[in-house]
């Protein structure tokens, strides 16, 4: 009985989000439940190839198997996000455009290239704004501010260091 009951309020859970040029290459990649490697690769593949030639006059959700496929484009890069069937869509692209906000002020105007050598940040950023697959922080500024912590003392690591 209680097992129903917990089915029947769904949370909003993100499995993965994927980051996806248009040459099919994965720039990003964040899991948020177990799946084996060899099922990880095989599931990029073929998500990839379903949003890539995919029709842009097309809706950005996808349902794919029991979860939807959430995309957005922005520039060379697709942001996808995987929830559950009764999850709300309009939700998770909201988070993704968060996500790209926060990028595009972090790095002014994000390209591929910021996230291909700088990809420790975006990931830094990823795991501030979602943990566990659920949104964490909602605060663009407190976001930047932690961030921006970071790399303060990624810069200066011996300036917080106690004199002995």
């Amino acid at each position: 009985r209680e097992k129903s009951k917990e089915r029947d309020c769904p949370t909003m859970g993100i499995n993965f989000i994927l980051l996806i040029n248009r040459q099919g290459k994965t720039r990003l990649s964040k899991w948020y439940t177990a799946i084996a490697n060899k099922e990880k690769t095989r599931i990029m593949r073929e998500l990839t190839t379903l949003i890539l030639h995919r029709n842009s006059s097309h809706c950005n959700i996808i349902e794919w198997k029991d979860y939807k496929v959430i995309y957005k484009r922005y520039a060379s890069l697709f942001f996808v996000a995987c929830v559950s069937g009764s999850d709300n869509e309009l939700i998770t692209l909201e988070i993704i455009h968060h996500f790209v906000e926060i990028l595009d002020r972090y790095f002014g105007n994000v390209c591929e290239l910021d996230l291909i050598f700088n990809f420790h940040k975006a990931y830094f950023i990823l795991d501030e704004l979602i943990m566990a697959g659920e949104l964490q922080e909602s605060s663009k500024k407190t976001i930047l501010r932690v961030i921006t912590q970071q790399d303060v003392l990624q810069d200066n690591p011996n300036d917080n260091r106690p004199e002995l």
